[in-house]
C-alpha cells in the first residue's frame, strides 16, 4: 500500500448520532455517496430522498420502532434509500433474496414476522405472491413530495439493526440478528485494517441482501465515502467499470475474480488499491496469478454472524505467507478449540471460535441454535482452521462438511483442491456418502471445462497419485456446480445435483 496515501480517521461517536446517516453531520453533504446507473447522488440528496421514503412508509403502515420490515429489491438506489429510511424509523430491516422461490420467501417473512415488505415496481408481483402486506416504492425521479418525517435522536447503538439470513449453503438459512453496534464496530475494524481514503469509491457487486454487500453501503456511509452500484455480476460490465471508473476497492468472491481475469482485455484503473476476496477460500493459483500480475488482492474470512469480516490478509501478507486469511481484525478475538471447547495449541486444527463487538446478538426465533452458537461469550462458527505461531489464521473446512471414514478425518477442501488441478476440470465439490463398513466414504461432483472430457477412472488415477487412498473419491458425478447470487457453492443443492446426475447414468 502506498505510504503517501492519507487515510480518513473515523469518529467513534458517529453511529450514536443518527443524522450522520443522512450525510448532514460529520462530513461534506455535497460529496458523492451513491453512483447508480451512471447517476451520482450526494449525501445531501440521499438524505432528502430517504426522508421522503420514511414519510411514505409511515403514512402507509404506521410502523413502530422494533417492527421488522422486509426489503425485496435488486441492488439499486431504492434499496439504499429504503435501508436509510427504515433506520431512522428504528425499524429492523430484513433484506430478502430475490432468487428465492415464493415458498422460501414466505417462510422467511413469516418466521421473522415482517409487518411489511417494501418492493419496487419490478418486484411487486413477487412480493404480492409472498404477502398481502407490501408497499412498492416509486423511483427517485418520482419522489417529489416533501416529508415532515424527521424522527431523529432515538436510534441507539444497542438497538437491533437488521436480520440477515445466512446463505444456507449447507442447510436452511438462519436469521442472524445484528445490532447497530455490531455494524459500527465492523466498519471501524475494517477501516483500521484496510485503510480508507477520502476519495474512496467502493464498487458494490455483491447483492445487498447479503451481509457482504450491505456492509459496503454501511461502511461507506460511516466513512463518508462513495459506493458505485452494479445490479448484478456481468463480466464485461465489471471489467469496464474497473478499467474506466475511479474504483479504489472492490469486493469479490474468488469465482468472480477468476472470470474477470480470464476475460480482461484492458488494464484496470491504477486507482484500484484493493481487491477484497471473501465468501469462500481462494485457490492458491488464483492468488499467485494476482500477485504475479500486481493485482492488489487481499484474502478475508468472515460470516454473517460476525457482521462480515473476521480476519484479513493484505497483499504483502499473502506474498509472505500462502494460504492465510490473516490476523483477526481489531475488536475481534479468534481461538481454536476442540470438541469440548478447550483451546488447542499452535498449528493444531480445530473449530474456529470468534469473540468481539461484531458478533451477532442471536438467531431470531431459534433459541436452541443460538445456545449452540453462542457459548461463554464465544461464537462457535462451525469452521475448521488453525492459528500459526504468528497468530495468522488458516481456514480448512466447515465442521459440518468434515468427512470421517474409518476413523480418519478427511477435509473436503483438500480433495477439492487436488481435483481442480486436473486440466479438464473447472471445479469440484466433495462430500460424504454413508457407508456401512467405513461410516462414510468420499464422493465428488465435478464440473468439466467447456469442450473437455474426463471420466471417473481417469480422475481416480489422478487423485491416487496425489492423495492418501482413503481420501480418494469412490464415486463421481458430472454437472455444473450450483451457486448462490454471491458466488458461493450451495452444498445442499450440489448434493442433490450429484444424486440426480448419478441416477441418470
Amino acid at each position: 500500500m502506498d505510504g503517501e496515501q492519507q487515510f480518513v480517521s473515523i469518529p467513534h461517536a458517529s453511529l450514536a448520532s443518527p443524522r450522520f446517516f443522512g450525510g448532514t453531520e460529520g462530513g461534506a453533504p455535497d460529496k458523492t455517496f451513491i453512483v447508480d446507473q451512471g447517476n451520482e447522488y450526494t449525501f445531501a440528496q440521499v438524505n432528502r430522498l430517504a426522508s421522503m421514503i420514511s414519510g411514505l412508509i409511515q403514512d402507509h403502515s404506521q410502523l413502530q420502532p422494533g417492527d421488522r420490515v422486509g426489503i425485496l429489491m435488486p441492488t439499486c438506489l431504492s434499496f439504499v434509500l429504503t435501508v436509510l429510511a427504515l433506520m431512522r424509523m428504528r425499524v429492523v430491516i430484513v433484506p430478502l433474496n430475490l432468487r428465492l422461490t415464493t415458498n422460501e420467501l414466505q417462510w422467511q417473512i413469516e418466521k421473522v414476522g415482517c409487518k411489511l415488505v417494501i418492493c419496487t415496481s419490478d418486484t411487486r408481483d413477487k412480493a404480492a405472491q409472498c404477502t398481502n402486506k407490501f408497499l412498492p416504492i416509486p423511483p427517485d425521479s418520482q419522489l417529489n413530495q416533501p416529508s415532515d418525517f424527521d424522527d431523529y435522536g432515538r436510534m441507539h447503538i444497542a438497538d437491533d439493526f437488521a436480520i440477515i439470513h445466512t446463505s444456507g449453503t449447507s442447510g436452511r438459512p438462519k436469521a442472524t440478528v445484528l445490532s447497530y453496534g455490531n455494524i459500527y464496530h465492523s466498519a471501524l475494524a475494517s477501516a483500521r485494517t484496510l485503510g480508507t481514503l477520502p476519495d474512496e469509491r467502493w464498487l458494490c457487486i455483491l447483492p445487498l441482501y447479503h451481509v457482504g454487500g450491505l456492509s459496503i453501503i454501511l461502511r461507506s456511509l460511516i466513512y463518508g465515502t462513495a459506493v458505485e452500484l452494479l445490479p448484478a455480476f456481468d463480466v464485461n460490465e465489471v471489467n469496464r467499470a474497473l478499467s474506466e471508473n475511479p474504483i479504489s476497492i472492490v469486493s469479490l468472491v474468488p469465482t468472480m475474480l477468476q472470470r474477470l481475469l480470464d476475460a480482461k482485455t484492458r488494464a484496470w484503473n491504477p486507482q484500484l488499491r484493493l481487491v477484497l476476496l471473501g465468501g469462500e477460500a481462494a485457490r492458491p493459483s488464483l492468488i499467485e496469478r494476482c500477485l504475479a500480475e500486481d493485482i492488489p488482492v487481499a484474502a478475508s474470512y468472515g460470516l454473517s454472524e460476525a457482521s462480515s469480516q473476521v480476519a484479513t490478509a493484505l497483499p504483502q501478507q499473502l506474498r509472505d505467507k500462502s494460504g492465510t486469511v490473516g490476523k483477526p481484525l481489531p475488536f475481534t478475538q479468534v481461538r481454536i478449540a476442540d470438541e469440548n471447547g478447550r483451546t488447542l495449541a499452535t498449528d493444531a486444527p480445530g473449530e474456529v471460535l470468534v469473540k468481539g463487538a461484531t458478533v451477532m446478538r442471536r438467531y431470531h426465533g431459534d433459541a436452541a441454535a443460538t445456545d449452540r452458537a453462542l457459548r461463554d461469550g464465544w461464537l462457535h462458527t462451525g469452521d475448521i482452521g488453525y492459528l500459526d505461531a504468528d497468530g495468522d489464521l488458516f481456514i480448512l473446512q466447515r465442521r459440518s462438511d468434515l468427512i470421517i471414514s474409518g476413523g480418519e478425518n478427511i477435509y473436503p477442501a483438500e480433495v477439492e483442491a487436488t481435483l481442480r488441478l486436473h486440466p479438464a476440470l473447472d471445479d469440484a465439490l466433495v462430500f460424504a456418502l454413508p457407508d456401512e463398513q467405513w461410516g462414510q466414504r468420499v464422493a465428488a461432483l465435478v464440473q468439466r471445462k467447456p469442450g473437455k472430457m474426463v471420466d471417473a477412472t481417469e480422475l481416480t488415477d489422478f487423485a491416487r497419485q496425489r492423495l492418501a487412498r482413503y481420501k480418494v473419491p469412490c464415486q463421481y458425478a458430472f454437472a455444473d456446480l450450483p451457486r448462490s447470487a454471491s458466488g458461493k457453492v450451495i452444498r445442499s443443492a450440489a448434493q442433490k445435483a450429484f444424486h440426480a446426475a448419478s441416477a441418470r447414468r
